[in-house]
């Protein structure tokens, strides 16, 4: 994962688990999010479903992301290769993971694995790949938002309680970039329009492969 690069993070429970049982499972994975993730990435929308989770983020640039990894290696002078900088963001995700399962593993009384070894993360190469890859994920046909109602957890967005979309339709406090998706979008209307839209796209449209000019949105 690389500097400045917005990426969609997905991945999934082993076999026929579940990785959240309970509210406070939903809960208790977020504030590990805040905790491992926060402070080497920006958030800008996630949905957490029953045994998988997605999340668009977007990696800060190498200055903010030493200075976190300062507080537990202070002598650390800098990253010397973009693999090197890669790897310490794959250590936070995986950091996020171990967490958890730990956790978890311990309320349930279980053992192992939780997640599935190497989680997925796709690089988001243009302005109208992120605003589908919000509405809608490629080959699982279902996006960010739309997750839970592909699922049949819902009928509408707002119906779903573990994702990014209330959040992001409010003005509540939240530690989402939600000023910056919203502009995407041009305003809150415009993003609840949006979401509302029945979008079908051909199958031959692959986000995963999308070759158009990186163009992300400013920040």
């Amino acid at each position: 994962m690389q500097p400045e690069t917005y990426y969609h993070v997905y991945n999934h429970a082993n076999g026929s688990e579940n990785l959240f049982r309970s509210d406070e499972n939903y809960r208790y994975f977020l504030r590990q999010w805040v905790k491992y993730i926060e402070p080497i990435a920006g958030t800008y929308s996630y949905c957490l479903m029953p045994n998988h989770f997605h999340a668009l983020v977007r990696v800060y640039d190498e200055n903010k992301v030493l200075q976190f990894i300062h507080t537990k290696q202070p002598t650390l002078q800098g990253f010397e290769t973009l693999e090197g900088f890669s790897n310490t963001i794959s250590r936070q995700f995986s950091h996020l993971f171990n967490s958890y399962t730990q956790a978890y593993n311990k309320m349930y009384n279980r053992r192992g694995s939780l997640f599935i070894p190497n989680f997925k993360r796709i690089e988001i190469t243009s302005n109208d790949y992120l605003t589908k890859v919000i509405h809608y994920l490629s080959v699982r046909k279902a996006g960010i938002h739309h997750n839970p109602i592909h699922h049949r957890f819902g009928k509408q967005y707002d119906d779903w309680p573990h994702s990014s979309y209330n959040p992001l339709i409010s003005n509540q406090p939240t530690r989402l970039q939600r000023q910056e998706v919203i502009e995407w979008f041009g305003s809150t209307e415009a993003f609840k329009s949006f979401h509302q839209q029945n979008i079908i796209y051909p199958d031959q449209i692959k986000l995963e492969s999308s070759t158009k000019t990186p163009n992300p949105p400013r920040v």
